[in-house]
């Protein structure tokens, strides 16, 4: 009797032995984070567009704005922002091995403008005329002044417009300037001091002789641009969180490239690319960029994304908020997410609407004082 209790309770023992081992691997499975699905190819789409933000002066790189939680479009307290410098990574790779192409980072020069720039006309002798690669040569190591953006344009002696300095072109006559006010704040005399030394030693070096305007006056510009853009600055966040299963990058990259996503320029960021090539895109999606770079990506698990939108950024006519609502309801339907603020409280549909109302507004004004959003000059503004 008592082998065969032994024998009963040897076999009870196995029986909750692979049962607990069974209950085991089905959470593993249950908690795995989800996969792409192989019949409908590799994640993202097949281009990466996503332009980059370029300092007017140089040409290098520079950061798209952090971008805060928001459930209403509140605009900021102040025009302080935050800027990182762009470093192009290793192309992010697919579940398949084969990279993703890394977004370009187009080239951007803007044309200074008296509405958001103090500008310093620089003549030069009648008749003289000054090669692009003397003037090129003479420009100040730095071509920041306060963390603004410092300018010289020339004016092109064929053409008589004036224009970035072209390799190739003569010049009759220069412009510096300098930006009055961006998300760092305004300039003031400090500043200003800096600028008209710059300017100075530029118009030196070319035998020209410069024309500042009025200090007091300038920075008294900047702190009213300062005032307008801490008013209307506007940056929206949405977040889509997972309800069960984490995603793993793969399938993320899937679902957000049916809906038009490009893998970004950083690793955690795919963009949905503007109608016109070389701008800021539409909508952002920021993730977690560990599991971007992690050695299996098909085993990084990512419990939430960030849709953004740099309201001032980008054109009306790209509907951009519609968009964004569109996107993230369609992806929080395919990927059994929830789509909240940055305090966990749900977004509803109704929300969605009222934002929209509130943006409408919003670029009435921006549009009524000449920054329309999307425009270069709400672009250097706002950033």
């Amino acid at each position: 009797m008592s082998t065969t209790l032994q024998i009963g309770l040897a076999a009870t023992g196995g029986v909750l032995l692979a049962a607990l081992v069974a209950h085991n691997a089905w959470q593993a499975r249950k908690n795995r984070p989800r996969q792409p699905d192989p019949s409908l190819g590799p994640e993202g789409g097949a281009h990466a567009l996503e332009p980059g933000l370029t300092d007017a002066a140089t040409g290098n790189p520079e950061g798209v704005a952090a971008v805060p939680d928001a459930q209403t479009a509140v605009p900021a307290d102040s025009a302080v922002g935050v800027a990182a410098a762009v470093s192009v990574p290793a192309a992010e790779a697919a579940d398949d091995g084969v990279p993703l192409p890394v977004a370009p980072v187009p080239e951007r020069r803007f044309l200074m403008d008296a509405l958001l720039d103090a500008m310093a006309p620089i003549e030069l002798d009648a008749g003289a005329v000054v090669p692009a690669e003397v003037a090129l040569a003479a420009l100040p190591a730095t071509r920041r002044v306060d963390n603004k953006p410092f300018f010289i344009e020339g004016r092109n002696r064929n053409t008589q417009q004036w224009e970035p300095l072209t390799p190739g072109h003569l010049y009759d006559a220069f412009q510096a300037g300098v930006q009055l006010a961006n998300r760092t704040g305004p300039l003031n005399e400090i500043g200003f001091s800096e600028f008209t030394l710059k300017a100075q030693a530029f118009a030196d070096a070319v035998n020209g002789t410069p024309h500042f305007p009025d200090m007091l006056n300038e920075v008294a510009r900047a702190r009213e641009l300062d005032q307008f853009a801490g008013a209307h600055d506007a940056r929206l966040t949405f977040v889509l969180r997972a309800r069960g299963a984490a995603w793993s990058m793969g399938y993320l990259q899937q679902a957000a490239g049916r809906q038009g996503f490009v893998p970004g320029v950083l690793p955690g960021r795919m963009v949905l690319p503007a109608s016109v090539e070389g701008v800021p895109p539409v909508v952002s999606l920021e993730f977690d960029g560990r599991a971007a770079m992690a050695d299996t990506i098909e085993n990084s698990a990512i419990y939430e994304v960030l849709l953004g939108l740099e309201v001032t950024h980008v054109r009306q006519s790209e509907r951009p908020f519609a968009r964004m609502c569109e996107t993230a309801l369609q992806l929080a339907s395919e990927m059994e997410g929830q789509i909240v603020d940055g305090n966990g409280y749900r977004i509803s549909t109704d929300a969605m609407e009222t934002i929209d109302r509130d943006l409408q507004g919003l670029y009435q004004t921006l549009e009524q004082h000449d920054f329309a959003a999307g425009s270069d000059l709400a672009r250097r503004l706002f950033s």
